[in-house]
């Protein structure tokens, strides 16, 4: 065998040793890109999915201010509204405004007290729960002599005046609670109505159209 065709098969051997041992890198790296792209895409839509999560509650006004509206934005046109209703959520401290399954707006509030239910046992509010409609009976202001308090813009949605939304409570000589008007979009600490920043229960004396549905949960 002469020496040309020596260096030829040595060179063929050589490139051979070169593919297989270069193989499994080519193999390992062509496998990384596709689980680099899929990390790359989720941490990209992090950020969306965080957004969007944020985003219904981007205009409730921080912190608390029972003085103000609980959103930074206009208060609903009530006329451009096809399916108005409320819904009270006594244990979240939150009262909604719907357009249908829509929440269009979301007011701090606060319900009744929970005391222990003497038949179950368990925890109750003393805010009825249920479906009720929103009365005629509101107006400017009331004092109730019994339990010493009274409140500012109210409205009727059981028993014709008996529960109520109205403003954080008001003391004998008119003045705003602030120790219990503190309480607004926190815990609960009613007699049994719910109340509201005087903003908003001012709007609701005003607009809160009579035979709205309201349901109270909780």
């Amino acid at each position: 065998m002469n020496l040309r065709v020596k260096h030829w098969i040595y060179g063929i051997f050589c490139l051979l040793v070169a593919i297989i041992a270069v193989g499994p890198e080519l193999h390992a790296a062509s496998n990384a890109h596709p689980k680099k792209a899929v990390v790359e895409s989720q941490v990209k839509e992090k950020p969306t999915q965080e957004k969007n999560v944020n985003s219904s509650e981007s205009h409730m006004r921080t912190p608390i201010d029972w003085h103000k509206s609980s959103e930074t934005i206009p208060y609903p046109d009530l006329s451009k509204v096809k399916d108005f209703w409320i819904k009270v959520d006594l244990k979240n401290n939150r009262t909604y405004l719907y357009d249908g399954s829509k929440i269009i707006y979301t007011m701090y509030s606060t319900g009744g007290i929970y005391k222990k239910d003497p038949k179950t046992g368990k925890m109750k509010s003393v805010t009825p729960t249920g479906t009720f409609y929103a009365q005629q009976e509101r107006g400017d202001s009331f004092f109730n002599q019994s339990l010493k308090e009274g409140a500012n813009y109210y409205v009727s949605w059981k028993n014709h005046g008996e529960y109520l939304f109205h403003s954080v409570p008001t003391k004998a000589d008119g003045k705003y609670n602030e120790q219990e008007a503190a309480k607004l979009g926190k815990t609960q600490g009613s007699h049994g109505c719910i109340r509201l920043s005087v903003p908003d229960a001012q709007w609701m004396e005003k607009n809160l159209p009579v035979g709205t549905k309201i349901e109270v949960v909780g």
